[in-house]
């Protein structure tokens, strides 16, 4: 958990950056991509962060742990919620932690002995997938008018509702397999953009390390690409009278 220096600096460096552009342009004006706030959390990678400030929008990665991307200076190191409360965001792009929320080890939910690993089993692990469901519903009913929820396949098919759409890397210049589903609101489908030949699904087959999870959930290039464009294409030009 990040110390309150951390969370003081976040906040402090939100606000020395917010101050530099002005966040609502007149009423019934385009908007332009410098006038977007777009938050992406829990997203340590800035991946997608990254993706949309190159095209000029005004985002911000957010996640407990410190940013690997390269850019601190428009990286939230705070609980998501506090961000989703420093301001009015046009949009969010939200990645919820997956470890109990996926399809995989289904086989540690029945009730069994506890594991010397350390690894939750029976009612434990059933309790975390209670409380990971929780947190995905309340990102996605947060408030902020456009958003997407990333998952793998996995539990929230039906517990929630089927996702909108599920991505793979192939659709986007990588010839991989990893599907990466959508729950959307407010958002439109990503379109595809660069089909390319190749199934293999080389992040399933990482060797065990201790961060073979985070270089599992890293965004691909090609879809943290599309999505910047398309999202930001399609933000554009929407007027802001309902966010005022």
């Amino acid at each position: 958990m990040e110390t309150n220096t951390s969370y003081g600096q976040s906040v402090s460096q939100f606000s020395l950056l917010s101050k530099e552009t002005r966040f609502i342009p007149q009423i019934g004006l385009p908007v332009r991509p410098e006038d977007l706030f777009v938050l992406i959390g829990c997203e340590e990678s800035q991946a997608i962060a990254n993706a949309f400030r190159r095209l000029g929008v005004q985002a911000y990665s957010c996640d407990l742990k410190p940013c690997s991307g390269g850019h601190p200076e428009y990286h939230l190191q705070m609980d998501v919620f506090e961000a989703i409360r420093l301001r009015k965001w046009h949009a969010a792009i939200f990645h919820p932690e997956c470890t109990y929320l996926s399809n995989a080890a289904n086989r540690w939910y029945k009730d069994q002995p506890e594991k010397t690993s350390g690894i939750l089993v029976g009612a434990a692990r059933r309790e975390a997938r209670e409380k990971a469901v929780a947190f995905f519903m309340r990102l996605y009913n947060c408030g902020i008018p456009h958003i997407a929820v990333e998952n793998p396949i996995g539990v929230m098919g039906r517990r929630f509702r089927k996702a909108d759409q599920i991505l793979q890397p192939w659709m986007f210049g990588h010839g991989e397999t990893k599907a990466t589903c959508l729950w959307l609101k407010g958002f439109p489908k990503v379109r595809a953009t660069n089909v390319v030949p190749g199934r293999e699904q080389v992040l399933f087959r990482l060797p065990p390390s201790k961060d073979r999870a985070e270089l599992r959930s890293k965004t691909y290039e090609g879809i943290a690409r599309a999505i910047a464009e398309q999202y930001t294409e399609f933000l554009v030009g929407i007027a802001l009278n309902s966010y005022i």
